[in-house]
């Protein structure tokens, strides 16, 4: 496979790569612009540098919202209205001169742990990004699976309990919003995970709420999905903790379930600044490989 430009669109910042065939170089950022117009300037003006330095032959794009893979349209909504609900797919190939592939940012995640990340060598994987609220990726004999609607990987959106949805009790920034209402303090999800190992029984509370949460979650997909295994992904997936904290109320539910005999294989991400530019490769790759 040719050199392959990459294109990771965020909130905040846009960033842009270039697959040699064995790893990202040419690597930079710019700020998001605040319009459509600008939006594409940019995007034209750094695959224009990637066409003159590296002589890509196409580009790999990882974006927020429901991308439409038939239709070229980024459906549902993000931080970025701009880039949504129209045929973005085909306007970007005029201006670049080049093939695209585009797909979500979890999906793009997801296939970079796949490929050789902390699902290498899997046919099947779950991937759960566990960021303000959780997203996903499912993906089935090495193809996301995005479901009749796009919703395909929407774990969030399930329910924990007869209330909540596991978005709201299963990230870290739940756990300090409801310990902050609790104590009328101003906690970081990460300042509380700390006081409930010091003993602060209101964080502990809170952390376990989370805990139990993402177990009944994962124990609840394995059962529906039968991955090989679930990758956990976002910032929380550098917790220590966070893994054998899951797996002890796995146990707890397994032993409540007699029946369920088979253990989840629950595993923390290989890759996070890099995995959406790195999925973006293997995406290009399955669309015209």
């Amino acid at each position: 496979m040719s050199n392959i430009g990459l294109i990771d669109i965020g909130g905040t910042t846009i960033k842009f790569a270039v697959w040699d065939g064995q790893d990202l170089a040419g690597h930079t950022s710019r700020k998001t612009p605040a319009t459509l117009a600008e939006f594409y300037d940019v995007l034209t003006e750094e695959v224009l540098k990637m066409k003159n330095q590296f002589h890509i032959e196409g580009v790999g794009i990882s974006s927020p919202g429901a991308v439409n893979k038939k239709t070229g349209v980024i459906e549902g909504a993000s931080a970025l209205p701009y880039i949504h609900n129209f045929k973005i797919q085909p306007e970007l190939e005029k201006r670049f001169g080049l093939n695209i592939s585009m797909e979500n940012d979890a999906n793009c995640a997801a296939l970079a742990e796949l490929a050789d990340g902390a699902g290498q060598g899997a046919d099947s994987l779950l991937f759960l990004v566990i960021g303000t609220g959780v997203g996903g990726s499912v993906i089935i004999n090495h193809k996301i699976w995005h479901g009749a609607h796009l919703f395909g990987g929407e774990f969030g959106f399930t329910l924990s309990d007869d209330t909540y949805t596991l978005s709201e009790l299963g990230t870290s920034v739940r756990v300090a919003k409801r310990y902050n209402k609790k104590t009328g303090l101003e906690k970081s999800g990460k300042e509380v995970f700390d006081l409930a190992k010091a003993g602060d029984e209101t964080a502990k509370a809170e952390v376990n709420k989370m805990y139990w949460a993402l177990a009944k979650g994962i124990y609840n997909l394995q059962y529906s999905f039968d991955p090989e295994k679930i990758v956990i992904g976002g910032a929380v997936s550098n917790n220590p903790d966070l893994i054998p904290n899951i797996e002890k109320n796995i146990e707890k539910i397994r032993k409540q379930v007699k029946i369920a005999s088979l253990k989840p294989d629950v595993v923390s991400c290989k890759y996070t600044g890099q995995a959406n530019l790195r999925g973006a490769v293997v995406d290009f790759e399955q669309t015209y490989g």
